[in-house]
């Protein structure tokens, strides 16, 4: 017996796709632990030497690689991720006038 599977194309954003409460938030967080994950792996440190310089323990590096990070505030990942990155955010127009913008994270070029 065949069964057709019904293919539905995501949002990018697989939080807000689950339908599940802050999705937005959520998502940003996830793509800022990506890259301290990413940055972690390329400079080759390990989750102790990771989270002396993010001021967190082992453990809490762990946890948060591992996709355990709701605990942390936006600002607080972004503070974790200065260990090795300048920050910077850019206000600009949005595309489409009298619709809400949206905030965005973009990795820069290693």
């Amino acid at each position: 017996m065949k069964h057709e599977a019904d293919i539905t194309a995501g949002s990018g954003n697989i939080f807000a796709d689950l339908n599940l409460p802050g999705a937005e938030t959520h998502f940003l967080k996830a793509q800022i632990v990506s890259e301290i994950y990413r940055l972690s792996k390329e400079r080759k440190l390990t989750q102790v030497e990771a989270g002396k310089r993010m001021g967190i323990s082992q453990p809490e590096v762990s946890r948060m690689f591992k996709g355990h990070f709701r605990e942390y505030s936006i600002d607080w990942l972004m503070e974790f991720l200065t260990f090795d990155r300048d920050v910077e955010i850019v206000v600009k127009p949005h595309r489409k006038t009298g619709k809400s913008g949206r905030i965005r994270f973009v990795p820069a070029a290693a």
